[in-house]
């Protein structure tokens, strides 16, 4: 309400005063409203920066998947003798595919495996030799035992008709075994055959026992 004794130079004052209030008040509710943080924003930009660094991770990992299963193909080819090969004779900048990688990989796990299988039974004939062998060692020495024991026995020399007979006899076995063991209806019989032959009639231990006995016989004969 105005008062009407005021003068015109009061009303003016009061005025300003009022304006003047009005200002401040407007001044610190400004203030206190940009003082107060936005959440909102700030949740907004915290998420975003989340996603960002899961999606980083995830492209990271992934990366790294790839590496590895690039460096595993490398090494695979370059560890099989049938991938090297092949990449020797490809063209220009042409590559192996994965899947070439992996069956030839395949295929030589699989021929490493019948390597593995005939060394063994290579390994096991061996050792049925080397018996033999020890066999054919200890008749030997109780052969050498018995002739110092009874040195007389061996006086006589023996003539070379007796050595030729001890040949012949061996061969004469040897040759009806063939004969008979042998097939000569084609060169791949024959080949065949062969080996099947000295597997059976060649070994230490057959020879052996058959000089053995051809010994005895013609020691018997002899004496």
């Amino acid at each position: 309400m105005t008062d009407p004794t005021a003068s015109p130079e009061d009303h003016w004052n009061k005025n300003v005063r009022k304006g003047t209030v009005v200002s401040r008040a407007n001044s610190i509710g400004s203030t206190s409203a940009s003082s107060v943080p936005n959440t909102d924003d700030e949740d907004s930009d915290y998420k975003e920066s989340y996603k960002d660094r899961r999606r980083q991770a995830h492209t990271q990992a992934e990366q790294k998947r790839r590496d590895a299963i690039k460096k595993g193909y490398d090494d695979l080819q370059a560890i099989v003798p049938t991938c090297q090969q092949q990449s020797e004779f490809a063209v220009g900048t042409q590559k192996i595919s994965k899947a070439t990688v992996l069956q030839k990989t395949i295929d030589y796990i699989q021929f490493l495996h019948k390597e593995k299988k005939k060394q063994e039974e290579e390994v096991s004939m061996l050792r049925k030799e080397v018996m033999a062998l020890k066999i054919m060692k200890t008749n030997y020495e109780h052969i050498v035992k018995a002739h110092q024991n009874n040195p007389q026995q061996g006086d006589e020399q023996v003539s070379d008709q007796v050595k030729f007979s001890v040949f012949q006899n061996i061969m004469d076995s040897l040759f009806q075994s063939f004969s008979s063991s042998v097939s000569v209806a084609s060169f791949q019989e024959l080949s065949a055959c062969v080996f099947s032959w000295i597997e059976e009639y060649c070994k230490p231990q057959t020879l052996r026992e058959f000089v053995v006995g051809v010994l005895r016989q013609l020691n018997s004969q002899l004496y």
